[in-house]
């Protein structure tokens, strides 16, 4: 589209595309370095926060890095840790591991329960300050190359198109953004990072990027189920050994109760739906008496980088650099993730800096690779990059010991591994399993109390699309979904699909199925485009401002 239109253009020494903790971290350590330099960060979300979404607990360390006197500027970390408890789920009762010797690394003491959207609105208010120009609602849609194929900006602010895709009497062709470097901090399966990945070859002599998928709902409970500063994980039931995942249960503020629940997407039964194996984990005997007498207020859904230290690309192209979870950065036996993004963008900006002030623009930001080659981001991560595919190879009993047991040596020894690194192997879309091999789940219906139906908690995500822009869940075939995917996995977007976008709909006489895209549900987690057996779906970012809008998330 580029090519054909001629939009206005913008300049700026650095363009930040995504307002999460990475690209925010990188917009305020670059004016901390310089007021002069001109930082713009476009964010596709209605406002700051909008789309964030993550459990979360989070470890102050890159915050304090940034900003040392955090507490006193009023960063809302809301709830320190009082208490970690870990739980294996059976079908009717708990074992308590709480007792096992956790190392300190893996314990929360120091850590605070917050909204890492409240933390990202924060932020960017402290960022705008300093004098970084923020544009919500601005998604970034296009990259834009000089002409010898580096990145020189992006194109952002389309909307109004017509459904052909095509532009129409109240359509704005957005315009471009140029910068001498661009950085791409858009979270997981970005759009743009997902280009420049296969563009400039990034992957190279990396393991593929593996993913979950995390469910979460934002409770507020009455006074006698409300354990201020509690964190509690399980694993186990409702999911089989053979399928990753666990849970997640964190009381802060006012109230609040974060629960959630994470599948690994690497899962072989194409049966599964983990929408409902988070509504059915919800009425265990040992989770109910969180929730009893609570409201729900939020709920939503976001893909997670669980690939770790040999699946983290090339982190710098020509003219730009990936940051944050578009790297793939998160501690995966830690849950965590945006204290490594925060350090990734106070790299990333150091290294920009450093190139605008010798007179550099559009090269390569090696300095970047180098200084996370020589962080902490990579020694954690190293430390730890045998538990995910453990916890894969061998399923949760006995991978998630043993592969716990090797990071606590790993850590020891420096990041050594007798095992060395271990192999990832396939991608998430290549471990589904036919249909025809796994026998159909019938999950129970939900009871409106504890449990709930996707469409009643899609409306609670205050998700919005405007019907008349094209779909921006693009099918590279449209007969694939029934002629391939139907017969062979069940079709199983209607499935992992945490928000009701896709359907199979059939006639009076149950016959000639019909695939459809409900593009106005989508909460943005990426997870179609991650698990499609048949790597048929694309997701690309509809117009600026659509999408959920998570309060509290």
């Amino acid at each position: 589209m580029s090519e054909a239109i001629q939009r206005e253009a913008m300049e700026y020494d650095v363009v930040i595309v995504g307002a999460g903790p990475s690209g925010l971290a990188a917009a305020i350590r670059l004016k901390q370095l310089s007021a002069d330099l001109t930082v713009a960060v476009l964010e596709k979300g209605s406002e700051v926060g909008a789309h964030i979404l993550s459990g979360a607990v989070i470890d102050p360390k890159g915050i304090s890095e940034l900003l040392p006197n955090w507490k006193e500027l009023g960063v809302p970390l809301e709830t320190a840790v009082t208490e970690d408890r870990f739980l294996m789920l059976g079908p009717q009762g708990d074992l308590n591991i709480s007792w096992l010797p956790f190392p300190k690394w893996m314990l929360n003491h120091g850590n605070y329960i917050a909204s890492l959207g409240n933390v990202c609105r924060w932020l960017a208010t402290h960022a705008e300050g300093l004098g970084v120009e923020i544009y919500p609602g601005m998604a970034a849609s296009e990259l834009v190359y000089n002409e010898s194929g580096g990145v020189k900006g992006v194109v952002a602010g389309v909307a109004g198109l017509e459904k052909d895709g095509s532009l129409g009497p109240n359509s704005e062709p957005g315009m471009e953004l140029h910068g001498k470097y661009v950085l791409i901090g858009e979270g997981v399966r970005g759009s743009l990072a997902k280009q420049l990945l296969a563009k400039f070859d990034l992957q190279k002599g990396k393991e593929p990027q593996k993913f979950g998928i995390g469910i979460k709902e934002l409770w507020q409970v009455p006074d006698a189920a409300f354990k201020p500063g509690l964190t509690q994980h399980t694993f186990g039931w409702p999911l089989d050994n053979k399928t990753g995942g666990g849970s997640f249960m964190y009381h802060f503020g006012d109230n609040y109760v974060a629960i959630g629940f994470v599948v690994h997407l690497n899962y072989a039964n194409p049966w599964i739906s983990p929408f409902d194996e988070f509504q059915r984990f919800k009425t265990h005997p040992s989770i109910k008496p969180f929730l009893e007498g609570g409201k729900r207020i939020a709920y939503g859904a976001r893909a997670i980088t669980e690939g770790g230290y040999q699946s983290v690309p090339k982190l710098a192209f020509p003219g730009g650099a990936l940051l944050g979870c578009s790297a793939g950065m998160v501690n995966v036996p830690r849950i965590k993730g945006s204290h490594n993004a925060v350090k990734s963008g106070i790299m990333a900006a150091e290294a920009a800096f450093e190139a605008i002030q010798a007179g550099r623009g559009g090269d390569e930001l090696s300095a970047y690779q180098d200084a996370y080659d020589h962080s902490w981001v990579a020694k954690e991560l190293k430390a730890v990059r045998n538990f995910k595919p453990m916890w894969s190879k061998l399923g949760t009993i006995p991978g998630v010991p043993l592969g716990g047991a090797d990071a606590m040596i790993a850590n020891l020894l420096g990041g050594f591994s007798f095992l060395g690194t271990l192999k990832h192997g396939k991608t998430d879309a290549q471990s589904t399993g036919l249909a025809k091999d796994f026998k159909p789940i019938v999950y129970p219906k939900p009871d409106g109390v504890f449990s709930f139906d996707k469409l009643s908690s899609v409306f609670l995500s205050s998700t919005n699309h405007e019907e008349s822009q094209p779909a921006h869940l693009k099918l590279t075939d449209p007969t694939i979904p029934i002629g391939t995917n139907l017969p062979k996995y069940g079709e199983p977007a209607r499935l992992y699909c945490p928000a009701g976008v896709y359907e199979v709909l059939y006639d009076e006489a149950g016959q000639n199925p019909k695939f459809q895209i409900n593009f106005q549900n989508c909460v943005h987690c990426k997870t179609c485009d991650i698990k499609d057996p048949s790597q048929n779906i694309t997701w690309t970012t509809p117009q600026g401002g659509d999408g959920p809008n998570y309060p509290n998330m």
